[in-house]
């Protein structure tokens, strides 16, 4: 894929983002919101306490904490945050002596995830606009990096991989 390529596929994800940002409805062919979270094994008791905002743009395809690798302490990095729902999850799971950093391409997703933290008072959560293909972190910053579907978005998937395993410890 050329770079121009990679430009071109870039901006049509931010585009369907920035739709998201503005209304979550039709937009995608696998369910979504606050019910595909339950769906996916997404705790009711964690899921509640996330703004409602945050809830309706939820769009991931599986729920990393599934997996059992995130505990107290650690300093989680999420792929893609968009409106920020597994970051605030995240947030919950490492408590208040851990971190997590949300790195997103859309800037709309963005301001949705920053009003979230803002009403959850999530001290613990930081945001940032990043490519995953080079992510703004001194290497070895992480325990633990999630990505809730964006893998499968990104153009230059090696490059991405490398940055990835460049920034875990």
């Amino acid at each position: 894929m050329s770079p121009s390529d990679h430009a071109r596929v870039r901006e049509e994800i931010l585009g369907k983002y920035r739709a998201l940002s503005r209304s979550p409805e039709g937009l995608f062919r696998y369910p979504t919101g606050e019910a595909s979270a339950l769906g996916l094994g997404y705790g009711a008791e964690l899921v509640s306490k996330l703004p409602g905002e945050v809830r309706a743009r939820f769009v991931g395809v599986g729920n990393p904490f599934s997996l059992g690798a995130v505990e107290l302490g650690h300093t989680i990095l999420d792929l893609g945050c968009g409106a920020g729902f597994d970051a605030f999850v995240g947030a919950q799971v490492v408590g208040p002596a851990g971190r997590v950093v949300g790195v997103d391409l859309s800037p709309e997703m963005l301001a949705i995830a920053k009003r979230g933290r803002a009403a959850l008072g999530a001290a613990n959560v930081g945001l940032c606009e990043a490519s995953v293909e080079s992510l703004p972190f001194a290497g070895a910053s992480f325990d633990v990096a999630i990505s809730n579907g964006v893998l499968n978005l990104i153009p230059d998937k090696p490059a991405a991989l490398r940055e990835i395993f460049r920034v875990l410890r």
